[in-house]
């Protein structure tokens, strides 16, 4: 009951800043791009007749093959990596270009949505140029509405991130990091799962022949000396280790 009565209370503030918003931004994580977008959200501006700007935060964690791909799918689409601070200035030449389509004169709100933990604050951060909005490595940091200034007449506002309210996948939400590794029930299955879709990298990053899911979570416990009484791998805690990585950007897609 208390989770549901969150993703309420975070749809209110969502549906609030859609309404209030001139143009909307929708960060995504570069590699996961479509399970991070919000079809929600995405309905509801579309509905309104707003422009709607995807911004692929994380961009330094993919391929340049990868990048162009994802590229081809969106009309409006800036690519960003907010920690290595690129993008910024694209993404608010987009902004004032959005603002002139829409001729809207005088003051211009941009609404910052979002999955969880995809760098909304850290892009808001980029563009203000100093720490406005709290960030933090934790899911669900975010905790209230800001409204947030970038230049004489732009406006962000800042949102918790918000979930689609019927969407209940947990191996996703650890994949796409709005659920942190503490949280996780089974994190087995999930690091058999981000081992698979990772496609070699696990492998390539922990320095570890490829084999089945299984086989690498024991040959990487081995590595590191990760071993319960009687010298059995613990896999647990390199399962946990890896989906910390995974989701803090130490391995690339």
């Amino acid at each position: 009951m208390v989770e549901k009565y969150k993703k309420r209370v975070y749809w209110d503030v969502v549906n609030d800043v859609i309404k209030e918003a001139d143009i909307v931004l929708e960060v995504l994580d570069a590699r996961f791009v479509e399970q991070t977008r919000n079809k929600e959200i995405e309905d509801k501006v579309k509905r309104l007749n707003k422009p709607l700007i995807y911004v692929l935060n994380k961009c330094d964690l993919i391929e340049k093959e990868e990048a162009e791909k994802q590229k081809k799918k969106f009309e409006n689409c800036i690519f960003m990596s907010a920690t290595k601070k690129y993008g910024s200035t694209m993404l608010l030449h987009e902004i004032l270009r959005q603002s002139k389509v829409g001729s809207k004169i005088g003051r211009i709100i941009v609404g910052v949505l979002g999955y969880p933990n995809t760098g909304k604050s850290s892009v808001i951060n980029v563009l203000v140029g100093r720490q406005s909005a709290k960030t933090s490595p934790v899911s669900g940091f975010t905790s209230g509405l800001q409204m947030i200034k970038i230049t004489k007449n732009i406006y962000l506002m800042d949102t918790p991130g918000v979930i689609p309210y019927k969407e209940e996948d947990a191996v996703k939400h650890m994949l796409i990091a709005s659920k942190n590794p503490s949280d996780i029930q089974n994190i087995h299955s999930a690091a058999v799962e981000l081992i698979k879709m990772a496609k070699g990298r696990i492998e390539e990053h922990y320095g570890v022949e490829k084999g089945t899911p299984d086989s690498v979570l024991k040959r990487i416990a081995i590595k590191y000396n990760r071993v319960k009484k009687g010298g059995v791998p613990d896999t647990e805690v390199v399962a946990r280790k890896m989906i910390q990585d995974w989701q803090r950007g130490k391995i690339r897609v």
